[in-house]
């Protein structure tokens, strides 16, 4: 007999990082910080960008909106995390778990993408800097952002549509603080083929193909940089591209440790735990970076707060 379908009124529960009743205030206090520190940092980040206009260029206008990506992602998760402590109720409802993973989707999708645009960006001014305000013209960054948009939307709709057509039979615990894709479709008490296959089609798409395209931009970097004579000249060159290095290192660092520690993990809770760094420590450090490592972003915010 088939398993009756319940999806239009199902619950699911969030489980979250743990169920001890004595660190739940610890957590709270934790990730409010955490949030509030990313929200911040990242809009400080955007409105320097607006404001000085210095800043009005292709790859600032690119970080402008990795940081906007920034804060929705962090958005997308931590509120309901943070709500669920304080009420002392773990709940999510089908729809809003499946908008939550839907967004989580997208706004992942373009930071991959903003990642390797950025780094295409760096390519053109490094390797190509005599033609970089033609090849980088505003038409052209308006079609790379509206292209990374479409992708990281396209493919949230796609799994998303078909989680839709999975059946929940029972109320379901979820060991995550968000409604994460694998686990939500190792829930389902219908067939996942077709599930499990898109999700490894996206792992190429938003996973190797942006990677793959980052570290050819960036070999042909160094292979620039080495052929400048003078060491001031390359020193100049790697500053230039060293705070977009270290996000994307950062960025696809704690991704690749979130994949293996669920691998090797035993449950899906340490999965859990790994997978903060990279869907809330990672935005929350990225604008340090940036105000730390670039002298422009530097002196910018020193005005604003001035």
């Amino acid at each position: 007999m088939e398993p009756r379908n319940h999806t239009h009124f199902q619950k699911f529960i969030l489980l979250g990082l743990s169920e001890e009743a004595e660190l739940q205030s610890l957590l709270f206090g934790l990730f409010l910080s955490m949030y509030l520190v990313t929200f911040t940092g990242n809009l400080l980040i955007i409105l320097t960008i607006i404001k000085d206009n210095h800043l009005h260029t292709p790859m600032y206008f690119f970080l402008s909106n990795l940081s906007f990506t920034d804060i929705c992602l962090t958005s997308t998760t931590v509120p309901k995390m943070l709500f669920n402590i304080q009420m002392q109720n773990r709940v999510i409802s089908y729809e809003h778990c499946i908008t939550q993973m839907h967004l989580f989707l997208v706004f992942t999708g373009l930071d991959h993408f903003l990642l390797t645009v950025m780094a295409y960006d760096r390519f053109v001014a490094i390797c190509h800097p005599l033609h970089y305000t033609v090849i980088m013209n505003p038409r052209f960054c308006g079609l790379l952002l509206l292209a990374s948009w479409l992708l990281s939307v396209l493919d949230a709709l796609l799994h998303g549509l078909m989680v839709l057509r999975l059946s929940f039979c029972t109320e379901l615990e979820i060991s995550h603080f968000f409604c994460e894709l694998n686990q939500v479709v190792q829930l389902a008490c219908s067939d996942t083929f077709l599930n499990t296959l898109a999700i490894y089609f996206a792992a190429g798409l938003l996973g190797v193909i942006p990677l793959t395209g980052i570290l050819f931009s960036y070999t042909k970097i160094v292979s620039s940089i080495l052929k400048i004579s003078s060491a001031g000249g390359k020193y100049k060159a790697f500053s230039t591209c060293g705070s977009h290095l270290s996000v994307v290192s950062l960025f696809y660092g704690t991704g690749l440790g979130v994949y293996l520690s669920s691998a090797a993990a035993q449950n899906s809770r340490s999965s859990a735990i790994a997978s903060v760094m990279y869907t809330v420590a990672t935005p929350m450090l990225n604008p340090f970076i940036y105000s730390l490592r670039n002298k422009d972003i530097k002196q910018a915010l020193g005005k604003l707060c001035s």
